[in-house]
């Protein structure tokens, strides 16, 4: 039975109180130790733990779907496990067991199946963390780490939908350093974009878009999206270097850009210029999957992308993922994992 208390029709990107969700312990002497399922509710931290004072946490973003074959599925969780574990080395995290990961995402979903939306509706996101929890005045690595995962019920990312995104370009902030944590899904590195996105909002934009630390030349990414910009036939997004999160969905867009609709796509800098005459640009993310960009400031000069939506590569990429997640049409990639 679904709670009754939540709008289905009307879910957006909100976090709800669910059943239970998933923990472990860390401590040098016993290594994880695993809690399982405990029901859903807040947790207690040191004054002086390590992701309180120094932010010495990570996260990861993934979902459940109820597919048109009436089972739920994740969608490509062993590259979720594997970021996690790369990120947890970058923040001196003790990294878990082999398939811990894995095996605690289907366990908490399972247990929370009543709060999984319809089909057409949304999905289940599914958010694991995993900080430094014991106290340490002074600035290095915590002996104590927990790791949790919980979830709630999503429908779509942005406030304005599948509409095509008002954004800009900002040289007044940078994400992160070239050479910093970018790579890594760290809390901080989302911190320092809510000023920024503030700013932006309050001025009628939907999403801003950060340019290189080093080159400014060059763009980076969304504050929580990869970015990619069409031309002919041509699909550009920049490279993984030490600012450019690795996402999932990227990956996935590139897969099937290439192998699906036969574009060029090359991993490579992508200069503002590049950018402004692109015939299309789209954001992708874990929780947006694609979102069109309508419009590009810069320095109040404006690109307007005059293709409709309906019309668009970034439309039929968008729907063949979705496809693919809700087992729609055959999955040629072996990324849909069912829920044992």
């Amino acid at each position: 039975m679904k709670n009754k208390k939540i709008d289905w029709d009307n879910l957006g990107f909100n976090a709800h109180e669910t059943k239970s969700m998933y923990r472990a312990n860390y401590t040098p002497e016993n290594k994880w130790q695993i809690e399982g399922l405990v029901p859903y509710g807040n947790i207690s931290l040191s004054p002086a733990s390590t992701v309180l004072n120094y932010g010495q946490g990570i996260f990861e973003g993934t979902k459940a779907y109820q597919t048109s074959k009436e089972r739920v599925v994740c969608f490509r969780l062993k590259d979720n496990a594997k970021r996690f574990r790369a990120s947890s080395e970058r923040m001196c995290i003790a990294p878990l067991p082999e398939g811990l990961f894995e095996k605690a995402v289907q366990e908490v979903v399972k247990d929370n199946l009543e709060f999984l939306p319809k089909k057409d509706q949304g999905s289940l996101y599914v958010r694991p963390i995993a900080y430094g929890e014991g106290p340490m005045l002074g600035v290095k690595a915590s002996d104590y780490f927990t790791f949790l995962i919980y979830v709630t019920p999503v429908g779509s990312y942005f406030n304005s939908g599948l509409k095509r995104l008002n954004t800009i370009i900002t040289d007044k902030y940078h994400r992160v350093a070239t050479k910093s944590v970018g790579s890594a899904k760290a809390v901080g590195n989302y911190a320092g974009t809510l000023l920024p996105y503030k700013e932006i909002t309050d001025q009628g934009y939907d999403e801003i878009i950060f340019l290189n630390s080093s080159n400014e030349n060059i763009i980076d990414e969304a504050r929580s999206a990869n970015i990619f910009v069409l031309k002919d036939n041509v699909l550009k997004t920049p490279p993984l270097h030490g600012s450019i999160l690795p996402g999932i969905t990227r990956d996935s867009v590139i897969k099937v850009a290439k192998n699906i609709f036969n574009l060029k796509v090359y991993e490579d800098d992508v200069t503002v210029e590049e950018l402004m005459a692109g015939d299309e640009v789209f954001f992708t993310g874990t929780a947006a999957v694609i979102a069109p960009a309508g419009s590009i400031n810069y320095k109040n000069k404006i690109t307007e992308f005059d293709i409709d939506f309906n019309d668009s590569m970034t439309k039929l990429i968008r729907e063949k993922i979705i496809d693919i997640q809700h087992e729609n049409i055959e999955d040629p990639f072996g990324w849909v994992i069912p829920l044992s």
